[in-house]
């Protein structure tokens, strides 16, 4: 345990922290690219590019210090760091490397504001959390590779299967190169892809699966992404995936990770509402799938909201599920509503996904809520929730971004 010591001055350190943690971000992943380059390819150079990594990073040492006395409030965001770094492999003699980068950066970004008993105390602070982290990964390894069907690192995969969802968006189905049988993994949860660049390297994305477990393959539904703006590069794996990687090409998939999934075992009277946004329908059609196997009495509603139907994946799927399962009802919302989608469809509306169109659709709040999407998104369905006293055991969402800016509620 740290002792009291190296608390209170952890502690003490987080206002500085909040005042100079991108600064210190931006030093820092700088300073470890250069002085480590090994590492680079567990990092997204678009994320970097747009300050999103950095933002992150800045609010997770700003949690921890702010909470270095009640490490409990943090359960969750350990938990999701944990899976994601056994999604990427990431392995204990790692820790040392961002270690020595991160101390060394507070100790040039702070300049004599970092005494000696500061960097002493992060050193320890430091040290502490990765020990939790490490351990916590080497479960989540132990789990996968000994599971029916689990692996360890990195196995090659064959495109068995490739479909044009919309067009920007392309399924993608897997199945392992040595015929083996694949692992059950939990509804919402994701895969990591790694694959080779120009320079000899590699280079890694997560992809949530989009179809139930059970399946002799693995499926993900990859939106091609295209740079905002000209210095903005453009998604260099999805890209490949759309372009480049075709039927019999191999591929190589880590084990299924994600903190962010659908318990089939847990059943409930109240409804399950799953709400997503764009490409953020990907996990919650595999827990559409589950939750419609497995509880088949229970009353589900899928509200997805996108531009308009040529970019919307899965409609023919949603479509014939809502006429197969009276216990399904399904709504699209499109913000650039057509005169054709609203013949083509019968549930469908214009505008966003807001708490006037979910309560005029899901008979009471009292629900179960999953929902993903773009960041504006899901800040507005987690403040209506907030807004609605909805307990948050009944609250589930997958967040790309640091916790703290979906916390602030958009303008």
């Amino acid at each position: 345990m740290l002792n009291q010591k190296t608390i209170d001055i952890v502690k003490s350190t987080a206002p500085v922290l909040d005042q100079h943690g991108e600064t210190l971000t931006r030093h820092f992943y700088q300073r470890m690219f250069t002085h480590n380059p090994e590492v680079a390819p567990f990092f997204n150079p678009a994320n970097q590019k747009s300050g999103s990594q950095q933002r992150a990073l800045a609010a997770a040492i700003c949690a921890y210090a702010a909470n270095i006395d009640n490490l409990e409030v943090l359960g969750n965001a350990v938990e999701l760091i944990a899976q994601k770094h056994a999604s990427l492999h990431i392995k204990p003699d790692h820790y040392p490397i961002v270690g020595e980068n991160l101390l060394a950066s507070i100790r040039e970004v702070l300049g004599d504001a970092a005494t000696d008993d500061i960097i002493n105390a992060w050193a320890e602070a430091y040290g502490f959390l990765a020990n939790i982290l490490i351990n916590r990964e080497a479960q989540i390894y132990k789990e996968n590779a000994t599971m029916p069907g689990g692996w360890d690192g990195f196995k090659k995969f064959r495109v068995i299967r490739k479909e044009r969802e919309s067009s920007i968006i392309t399924s993608l189905y897997l199945a392992p190169a040595d015929s083996s049988p694949l692992p059950t993994f939990k509804a919402g949860q994701y895969i990591t892809i790694r694959m080779p660049t120009a320079d000899g390297s590699t280079t890694m994305r997560n992809y949530s699966l989009s179809d139930k477990p059970g399946q002799d393959y693995f499926r993900i539904s990859v939106k091609r992404e295209v740079p905002p703006e000209s210095s903005t590069p453009a998604g260099y794996v999805s890209n490949m995936l759309h372009d480049m990687v075709n039927t019999g090409d191999a591929v190589e998939l880590s084990a299924p990770c994600g903190e962010f999934f659908f318990d089939p075992s847990e059943h409930h009277a109240r409804p399950l509402v799953l709400l997503a946004a764009g490409i953020g329908i990907t996990p919650l059609m595999s827990i559409l799938l589950t939750a419609l196997e497995s509880q088949k009495d229970r009353p589900v509603f899928l509200i997805h909201g996108c531009l308009d139907t040529s970019v919307q994946p899965f409609k023919p799927t949603l479509d014939n599920l809502a006429q197969s399962h009276k216990n399904l009802h399904v709504h699209y919302r499109y913000s650039d509503l057509k005169p054709s989608d609203v013949a083509d469809t019968k549930d469908a509306s214009a505008g966003f996904i807001d708490a006037e169109l979910i309560e005029s659709l899901i008979p009471g709040r009292d629900a179960d809520y999953y929902f993903c999407g773009p960041k504006i998104f899901m800040v507005n369905i987690y403040h209506h929730l907030l807004d609605w006293g909805i307990p948050a055991s009944q609250v589930h969402f997958e967040f790309f971004g640091p916790r703290q800016e979906l916390e602030k509620k958009a303008a």
